[in-house]
């Protein structure tokens, strides 16, 4: 004790010159004896009253002195020095004044202290009382305190309640049983009756968890419940915090089947549910609404869209982010092939169409297909699948390329005016920067067919610095590897091989694997270094090496192969939407990688395209007619090769003059998309034909600029003009004023409502500003904002609408945008501090 009494002495000393110690009981003269206070002169009060008092106010007039009294404090009739004891203070070294005196209270605070002895009794409460205090608390604010130091919280009613929610979904009660032992149990029920309308005759915390559920869940859809309004913001605020959120999926889970919620949500109409996301089958129900309103159409697609994408607030969208994306390209290729006029006058308007438009259909079906395979959850989207598989092969697939078909049976070889061949793509591309002695490195991607190629044109253009146009080129018949990866490198005579029909040749020359083409690379300019390498060896290199590579070399070929090792495979073809994510992730990778070797001029291309359809294939899908002749070579899916070949109904014959090609052999490509029977292989993903799928062969030119090019989206909040919030919720849009662009990137912001004083007064939401429509109605983001119960002490005074911006990965956010309200509401007077 004598710490701690020497501890409240200092305190006092601090403050007062004269300090009084009346020990009534007679029990702290060793205390006394015992204390040492720098700069304090101990004396006794021993019928010595006058010599203290002229001591203390004449002789020694700057000193400070400690005055001692073994026994009771006489009356004030008697008592001799009570004009300086009036105008000094008083020690007292009860228990509970120790404390006091310790946390500098006040004696008004005395019955705070003695109510609850408990509490103070643990040094480390006591420290935390302390740091949460200050001087303008009143008793009830103090307790307060109290109870947010017995649970370890920020301070507030609400944060008191988070925590005991998160230790009752922990199965624990330790922090209700400290604030019962602490005398604290009657304030907290009080505090939660008067903030929640939460009055029951016994309470108890389970009880009043579940009806802080159901009641918030009512409110959300403006019904009557049993807790007042502020329930609302308390869930919203709880399940929003990252150290609630795990919490508050356990009690979701563990009472949305108490509360019948999935019976509920059956009930109710499907724009109505997206005003909540207390309960995970909020989701499921939304979820397996639109699907089959939209395998259905009776729900507008732009609709469903708006439903989709603002469940991306939703508490649980991560756990269903795969479904909702799957969702999201369903109805974007719904509305895409709605759109889509699939009709063609000439070769070149159908190269042009494809690459400008009906492209995004291929995309958008293998994306939604890649979501669908990641969520896992197959059956919830089944209808959907069914829908958009058939609309796929039926209305787009089949009819473009029928239509295609028609032209292609037009030409009298293999060429499309005004479009570069890929049998001169090393003349006319990769020569371009030797002419002008400048190195080039080209990437080719076994199978990138242009949507995907389009998609690595996005990505490369986010980077800052990086630029990267695309266009396209006609690809090879029959369109396969072999003869795509040859036709690629220079050549004077290039064909298939007359003994396989399969083989490429430079006149006698093998053009096969990495060496092959490395030799076959090094025909082309005299005097050139040439390198060609997978691109698993580029993507291990050193920086250092990469600057290696780019002194030593003049032209490198870099071959990559993630889409058709994993396509051109029976066990793995389903795969194949992954497979396209990953070439894209890698041929990011190697542009960077690259350019920090020095490279600077980088071409993309690929061999081929494809054709991939999920589903199994059915008996229609495969072509009736027979090749016949005088000898078939090869004969794959989608090409026949050999000698003296048939015009078969059903194929369309080339020899290889016609393709460009310096042999004399005849192919026999069958028409549209059917494929041929052969034995092994997929069925799914095939390539070797004319579809525009197969022969569009993207060229990606890619550049870097020393200026910095990328910049974020700006938002702006929307006024209405009063700019008054006169009750406990508002409304307010935000508006995304530009369509984010591979240059131009979305942002995510935290918006709520502050007091100028930087005290938050609402529920705060995270809002995601990455649309890219050019329809600005479509960029509008509306937010209900809840007042919460601190917004009361700020009535009629100037609020802020902030927009803060998280810095990098840092728990920090800066204000990007505000906009300023008069808080103008009547509130009831129903608090007690």
């Amino acid at each position: 004790m004598s710490e701690r009494i020497s501890s409240s002495l200092r305190r006092l000393f601090d403050q007062h010159r004269i300090v009084f110690w009346y020990d009534a009981d007679r029990d702290l003269r060793h205390e006394f004896d015992d204390a040492d206070i720098p700069g304090v002169t101990k004396v006794e009060v021993a019928n010595n009253e006058f010599g203290l008092k002229y001591r203390m106010l004449r002789q020694e007039t700057e000193r400070k002195f400690l005055v001692y009294h073994h026994g009771p404090k006489p009356v004030d009739q008697t008592n001799w020095l009570l004009d300086i004891l009036l105008s000094t203070t008083e020690f007292h070294a009860d228990q509970a004044t120790l404390w006091l005196t310790e946390l500098g209270l006040p004696l008004k605070f005395e019955w705070v202290v003695r109510d609850h002895m408990e509490f103070y009794r643990a040094k480390g409460r006591v420290e935390g009382l302390k740091a949460r205090m200050h001087e303008t608390d009143t008793p009830s604010q103090l307790r307060m305190r109290m109870l947010a130091v017995c649970v370890n919280a920020g301070g507030g009613l609400d944060t008191i309640i988070e925590a005991l929610l998160v230790e009752f979904a922990d199965g624990s009660d330790e922090y209700l049983r400290l604030i019962t032992r602490c005398n604290l149990d009657g304030f907290l029920w009080k505090q939660i009756g008067t903030a929640y309308g939460y009055t029951v005759e016994q309470p108890n915390f389970e009880d009043f968890a579940l009806t802080l559920f159901d009641s918030a869940y009512k409110l959300a859809f403006g019904e009557a419940a049993s807790l007042k309004p502020e329930a609302q913001l308390l869930v919203a605020r709880w399940k929003n915090d990252r150290r609630g959120s795990q919490a508050f999926e356990k009690l979701s889970s563990k009472w949305q089947d108490v509360l019948e919620i999935p019976k509920d949500v059956r009930g109710r109409e499907l724009s109505t549910l997206d005003g909540t996301d207390l309960f995970e089958e909020i989701d499921r129900q939304l979820i397996r609404s639109v699907v089959h309103a939209l395998a259905e159409q009776t729900l507008p697609a732009s609709e469903a869209l708006h439903l989709i994408r603002q469940r991306r607030q939703s508490h649980w969208y991560e756990r269903y982010a795969d479904i909702y994306q799957a969702i999201d390209y369903a109805i974007q290729f719904q509305q895409g092939l709605a759109e889509a006029n699939l009709g063609m006058t000439s070769p070149a308007e159908a190269i042009q169409r494809y690459t400008t438009t009906w492209f995004r259909l291929d995309q958008l079906y293998r994306k939604f297909i890649l979501h669908m395979h990641r969520s896992k959850q197959p059956s919830i989207l089944g209808e959907l699948f069914h829908t958009v598989e058939n609309h796929y092969g039926s209305s787009f697939l089949l009819p473009l390329n029928n239509a295609w078909q028609d032209q292609v049976a037009k030409l009298s070889d293999w060429s499309v005016p005004g479009l570069p061949r890929q049998i001169d793509f090393y003349r006319q591309q990769a020569s371009e920067f030797r002419r002008k002695d400048q190195k080039v490195v080209v990437i080719i991607s076994d199978a990138l067919r242009f949507e995907i190629a389009e998609q690595t044109l996005t990505e490369i253009k986010k980077l800052d610095r990086f630029d990267a146009e695309l266009s396209a080129m006609i690809g090879v018949l029959p369109s396969f590897t072999q003869l795509g990866m040859a036709s690629l490198l220079p050549s004077k005579a290039l064909h298939l091989s007359p003994e396989d029909g399969y083989t490429a040749l430079d006149g006698q020359q093998k053009i096969v694997g990495t060496v092959g083409r490395e030799k076959q690379l090094g025909t082309g300019r005299v005097g050139d270094k040439v390198k060609a390498m997978p691109a698993e060896e580029m993507l291990g290199m050193r920086v250092d090496e990469g600057k290696e590579l780019f002194r030593d070399h003049d032209v490198v070929y870099i071959y990559h192969n993630q889409i058709d090792v994993v396509g051109d495979n029976a066990r793995s073809e389903e795969r194949l939407p992954e497979a396209a994510e990953t070439a894209v992730a890698d041929l990011v990778a190697l542009v960077r990688k690259l350019t920090s070797a020095n490279f600077s001029n980088i071409l993309i291309t690929a061999d081929h395209g494809f054709i991939y359809q999920h589903r199994p294939l059915e008996e229609s899908d495969y072509s009736s007619a027979k090749a016949a002749g005088e000898q078939i070579l090869a004969q794959n899916r989608r090409f026949v090769v050999g000698r003296g070949l048939d015009a078969v109904p059903g194929f369309r014959k080339f020899s290889e003059r016609q393709l460009g090609l310096d042999g004399d052999l005849d192919v026999l490509i069958p028409n549209s998309i059917t494929r041929l029977r052969t034995q092994g292989g997929g069925s799914r993903f095939v390539h070797g034909g004319a579809s525009l799928q197969e022969i569009v062969v993207p060229l990606l030119r890619v550049g870097k600029s020393r200026e910095a090019d990328t910049r974020n989206v700006a938002v702006q909040i929307v006024s209405s003009g009063k700019n008054l919030i006169t009750s406990g919720q508002i409304s307010v849009t935000f508006y995304q004023s530009e369509p984010m662009t591979a240059k131009v990137q979305g942002r995510q912001l935290l918006a709520g409502i502050y007091a100028e004083d930087g005290t938050l007064l609402s529920d705060e939401h995270v809002i995601d500003f990455d649309f890219t429509s050019e329809n600005p109605r479509d960029r509008e983001v509306p937010r209900k904002f809840l007042l919460a119960r601190e917004a009361d002490a700020y009535n009629n005074q100037t609020v802020l609408l902030k927009l803060r911006e998280r810095q990098g990965s840092t728990r920090f956010f800066q204000e990007y945008a505000s906009q300023r309200f008069q808080l103008r509401r009547g509130i009831s007077a129903d608090f007690d501090f």
